[in-house]
C-alpha cells in the first residue's frame, strides 16, 4: 500500500506511517537498553562488591523496563496475530499495567475480560498513552466501556492535568503541522479510531482529561 494513510492538511503515507512507528518504539527502548549496557560496563570495569550490585539492580529494574515497553509495543503497534485475528483484552490490561502502572500512577480497569477485533484493542492501547500524557505528575487512569462496549472512555485524574491542542489535531487527522516521532502516536490513534467506526477525541475537564473513542 503506497497511497496516503490520511487525508487533510497534510496526508501520511503508510512508509511513513511505518518508519515514524519504529522511530516511536526504538525512542521507547532507547532509554532501558542502554541503561542495561552501562550496568554490563560497570560489571566488566569495576569489580567493588557495593559498586556491583548497584549495576546488577540497575539491568535488573531496565530489562524488566524494556520487557514491558516491547510486550506494550506489541499490541499496541504491532500485528497481534494474522488478519482479523481477535486479541483478549485481559492481556492489554496485563500489559497496560506492567507499563503505565508504577508508584505514581494507578490503573482503575471496569472492562470485562473478552476478545475482540485486535485493532480495538490497539485503540484502547493507545488512548491509555494518550491519557496517560495528560497527567504528566502520575494520578489515575480510570477505564470503562462506552456504546456497549463498542468505545472507550479514560479518564485521566491528576496534578496539573492538561491536554493540547495539538494532541486535539493528531487524533483528528488534521494536524496543522508535520507529523514527527513525537506525534505519531496520537495520530495513529486516530487512524485506529476510525478504522473501528469511531471518532476519538481528547479533552480537559476541570482536573482531568477525558479520553474518549465512541
Amino acid at each position: 500500500m503506497s497511497g496516503p494513510i490520511a487525508s487533510g492538511p497534510l496526508a501520511l503515507g503508510a512508509l511513513d506511517l511505518a518508519a515514524l512507528l519504529c522511530s516511536r518504539v526504538c525512542h521507547d527502548l532507547i532509554s532501558p537498553v542502554g541503561a542495561i549496557v552501562n550496568g554490563v560496563e560497570v560489571l566488566e570495569e569495576d569489580k567493588d562488591e557495593e559498586t556491583q550490585t548497584f549495576a546488577l539492580d540497575l539491568i535488573k529494574k531496565s530489562a524488566g523496563q524494556a520487557s514491558a515497553r516491547l510486550q506494550f509495543c506489541r499490541l499496541a503497534f504491532g500485528a497481534a496475530g494474522s488478519a482479523g485475528a481477535q486479541v483478549d483484552t485481559g492481556d492489554a490490561e496485563t500489559v497496560a499495567r506492567g507499563l503505565l502502572e508504577d508508584d505514581k500512577t494507578k490503573i482503575s480497569w471496569n472492562l470485562p475480560r473478552e476478545l475482540k477485533p485486535k485493532n480495538q484493542v490497539k485503540l484502547l492501547l493507545n488512548m491509555l498513552i494518550v491519557a496517560c500524557g495528560g497527567i504528566p505528575r502520575g494520578g489515575r487512569l480510570t477505564v470503562d466501556p462506552v456504546q456497549d462496549g463498542a468505545g472507550y472512555r479514560i479518564t485521566a485524574s491528576g496534578l496539573n492535568a492538561r491536554v493540547t491542542a495539538v494532541v486535539a489535531e493528531l487524533l483528528s487527522g488534521n494536524p496543522t503541522q508535520p507529523v514527527d516521532a513525537h506525534g505519531i502516536q496520537p495520530f495513529y490513534t486516530g487512524i485506529l479510531a476510525r478504522d473501528c467506526g469511531l471518532a476519538v477525541t481528547a479533552v480537559a475537564e476541570g482536573e482531568t482529561v477525558v479520553v474518549a473513542a465512541c
